[in-house]
């Protein structure tokens, strides 16, 4: 009898907690007055899968084929990064990619960038894509797109990269990849 009374009570707790959970999501998504899911892909990187070589220091190197679409509202620009937060020293930036045109729809593998794309300097020292290449272990690549409400990020650089993506981000979409050399 005890174990029935102490089971009733812990599933009532569960499910008072379940319907307080779905009416603040409900809550919250009035407040929107669209709910938008921005798409957003990495060909051949499935979200926490492993990276093919090709895209990485032990192949070719090149930049994965980047598209997007349904973006929000308001959409002037996007800004992409690419940052391993498991390198040994901290986050590592491996590309930094702003005032893309949202209507270009994708970036094809290897480039070239829309026109007016710019990219700001990398970890590496250089202002271009440079894939995974971890010392040690396995390590995971966030690619990160951002919608923006401006159509330059004016004065962007590695150091201000972050902040002035914040300013201006109306939404993100991210993918997660994995990769460990052999």
């Amino acid at each position: 009898m005890k174990v029935a009374v102490v089971l009733f009570f812990l599933l009532f707790i569960i499910n008072s907690y379940n319907i307080r959970a779905e009416d603040a999501a409900f809550d919250h998504r009035q407040d929107k007055k669209e709910i938008c899911v921005m798409k957003f892909k990495v060909k051949d990187i499935m979200h926490n899968q492993s990276i093919p070589s090709q895209y990485t220091c032990d192949g070719n190197d090149v930049s994965p084929e980047i598209s997007w679409g349904e973006l929000p509202e308001g959409t002037l620009s996007l800004a992409l990064s690419v940052i391993d937060p498991d390198a040994p020293m901290g986050a590592f930036t491996h590309w930094l990619v702003y005032d893309i045109d949202p209507n270009a729809g994708s970036i094809p593998m290897g480039g070239p960038l829309p026109a007016g794309t710019k990219e700001a300097e990398n970890d590496f020292g250089a202002t271009n894509y440079d894939g995974p290449c971890p010392p040690s272990g396995e390590h995971r690549y966030f690619f990160t797109l951002y919608a923006l409400d401006v159509t330059y990020l004016e004065g962007a650089t590695k150091a201000s990269f972050q902040t002035l993506v914040k300013q201006h981000m109306i939404d993100s979409a991210e993918v997660v990849g994995l990769y460990k050399r052999n």
